[in-house]
This record gives structure tokens, sequence and C-alpha cells, in this order.
């Protein structure tokens, strides 16, 4: 697997060697050993899945306080995500900044977002399967957001509002200069 840095230190976006021939293909989604030896240790604990029917559903900036913070690895296995990490270390350089990728069944990308940041995807086709691994189980007490549209994050969605598709709960999230981490 391929290691890529982004322009914020700690998410990684990971590409797989892909074996592809005339049946298919074949590629190796994770390899603890390989992972510990360019990320460091992490324990993931649980798998998620999220299925989404239409192209514009946002879900996101979801993120968890304190103890219960979770680094994820995130990859798509059918249609296509443009996937967003928010820095939200107390301290950090690049506090408040994003980094985001387009991940896709097709590219067979992965991101890898450390604890303290916020994360969000925006569903750019139909029918899209998003999987993601945590290091640490769902507390709902512990649970943040932020509004996808924050105008100090300025996120470059790519999208028009008024195709957006949220919950309720994210349509209601607090912006980012109330600071709810």
């Amino acid at each position: 697997m391929n290691y890529i840095k982004t322009d914020i230190e700690g998410p990684l976006i990971i590409e797989p060697r892909v074996f592809g021939d005339h049946r298919g293909y074949f590629f190796e989604s994770f390899s603890l050993r390989d992972f510990v030896a360019h990320v460091g240790p992490v324990d993931f604990v649980q798998d998620n899945e999220s299925y989404s029917a239409k192209r514009g559903v946002l879900r996101g900036l979801h993120f968890q306080k304190g103890e219960a913070a979770q680094a994820k690895l995130l990859r798509v296995v059918r249609g296509s995500v443009l996937d967003v990490a928010v820095d939200i270390r107390p301290g950090s350089p690049t506090y408040g900044k994003y980094v985001s990728t387009v991940l896709s069944g097709e590219n067979k990308r992965q991101f890898f977002i450390p604890r303290g940041f916020a994360h969000g995807f925006l569903v750019l086709e139909d029918d899209t399967i998003f999987q993601y691994k945590c290091d640490n189980f769902y507390a709902p007490e512990a649970e943040g957001s932020y509004r996808w549209n924050d105008p100090t994050l300025a996120i470059d969605w790519g999208i028009s509002p008024d195709e957006v598709i949220l919950s309720e709960k994210d349509s209601r999230a607090p912006f980012f200069e109330q600071k709810s981490e």
C-alpha cells in the first residue's frame, strides 16, 4: 500500500495495490502489520457501514470528545464520496483547517483520520456504500458536531447548497466558532 501525507499532519490517504485480470480484481484492504509500520499502533474495535441512496447526502461534520475520541479508517465499497477531515486539536498549527479526498469503489483509496478531527462526507453518486473502522466505541454522550457549511471552515464541498440532503440533527449543528468540542 502507498501511504500519502496530506497538507495536515495526521490524516493519510492510503492507496492499495490492486491486481486485476479478466475475472475481476483482488486487493488487500487492511494489513495490521503494514498499517502499524506506516501509521503506528491503532486498535480498531468497531466497523461501521453507511448506505446512501441519493447523490447529495451529506453526513457530518461529526466527532467524539475527550476519552471517547475516535481515529477512523474510511473507504467506499460502491459509489463515491468527498471525504473531509477538520483539525479540531487545540493548539495545532492547522486548527480549523481541513483536508479532503475523493474515495470511491473505483479508486479503492482509504482515508485515515486520527483522533482530534471532525469528519464528514458528501455522497457523489446514488447507491453509495461507505465503510469505516473506529478505534473507540461510539459514545452518544461524547458526540459533537459542526455545521457542514460553516463560513469559518469554508469547506469546498463542490455542490450547490440546495442539492444537499441533511439529517435534521446535522442541519441544526452548531457553528465552529461556538466551539462544541
